[in-house]
């Protein structure tokens, strides 16, 4: 889903109608404040990614103090965010990158220049999704199934396992069921492409 936060309707309406042009679900937002609103109610990041196309220069709240409020919710990984800005200069264009921007068009902007962004923003979304439920999968195992899965990871067998740590062959067993059940793969070769 591609976000886009900027004041002129016309801009917002002309940059949907861009979007949906190379298949791309987007939604228009007048300002910040209607877009964090949407961030606090039923968001779900999307399944096709998302993406925030983001004016510099608005009413109430800036696009700089709304990227810095979506970073601090840890947002930014999953939802690059692209500035677009009539009023750009090279200073604010590096601030924004060095904070963290996916990046930075002046307008006005070259369409498919644009869209073709939007579209690596839109993986790189995806990216950060996966990694984001790796991390969690791997957030959920206990110390002791991290170390079976480390062992198992080093292609270590049930029984080297249980001598090492001192265990015995069954524990190790539930353990590693634990493991590939939570990190949700079958083999220890599923396991070790999931977290190469």
């Amino acid at each position: 889903m591609l976000h886009i936060v900027d004041d002129e309707e016309v801009i917002r309406d002309s940059l949907i109608w861009l979007a949906q042009s190379r298949r791309i679900e987007a939604m228009g937002y007048d300002g910040a404040q209607p877009f964090l609103d949407r961030l606090g109610t039923d968001f779900a990041f999307s399944h096709e990614g998302d993406c925030l196309l983001l004016d510099m220069r608005m009413p109430d709240m800036s696009g700089a103090q709304l990227f810095d409020a979506l970073e601090a919710r840890g947002y930014t990984r999953r939802m690059p965010v692209i500035f677009l800005t009539g009023h750009g200069d090279v200073p604010m264009a590096v601030d924004s990158l060095k904070r963290g921007a996916f990046d930075f068009f002046e307008k006005p902007f070259n369409d498919n220049s644009l869209m073709d962004r939007v579209q690596e923003a839109l993986r790189a979304s995806l990216e950060a999704g996966d990694q984001a439920q790796v991390q969690a999968r791997l957030d959920s195992l206990s110390a002791r199934e991290r170390e079976v899965m480390d062992l198992i990871l080093e292609g270590k067998m049930n029984k080297v396992i249980a001598d090492m740590m001192g265990i015995t062959m069954r524990t190790v067993e539930v353990h590693r069921a634990h493991v590939f059940a939570k990190m949700g793969v079958r083999t220890a070769v599923e396991l070790a492409r999931l977290l190469k």
